[in-house]
């Protein structure tokens, strides 16, 4: 697993495999993107506003990542999944 921010877009990316797949991607909402690869294994996890997920920059949040668990929970109905290579 690893973990990236890029600051010049605020977006915090959690990467579960090394290598470059053809992906599935499933919107969550306007902040939150999950790529799923073959055998709909999850690839990476996509956050903007990253620095509002991430527990070392927001310390104010308890338990960190609280923006990533309350994404999760808001979305009971996932948008058409597109298709993209990462």
């Amino acid at each position: 697993m690893k973990m990236t921010y890029d600051r010049t877009v605020d977006a915090l990316t959690i990467r579960f495999l090394e290598e470059r797949v053809e992906c599935e991607v499933l919107r969550l909402n306007d902040q939150v993107a999950v790529d799923i690869g073959p055998g709909e294994r999850i690839v990476a996890i996509e956050i903007l506003d990253g620095n509002e997920a991430s527990p070392q920059t927001a310390p104010n949040q308890s338990g960190g990542g609280s923006c990533m668990r309350e994404a999760l929970a808001q979305s009971a109905v996932l948008t058409p999944a597109a298709r993209r290579r990462v």
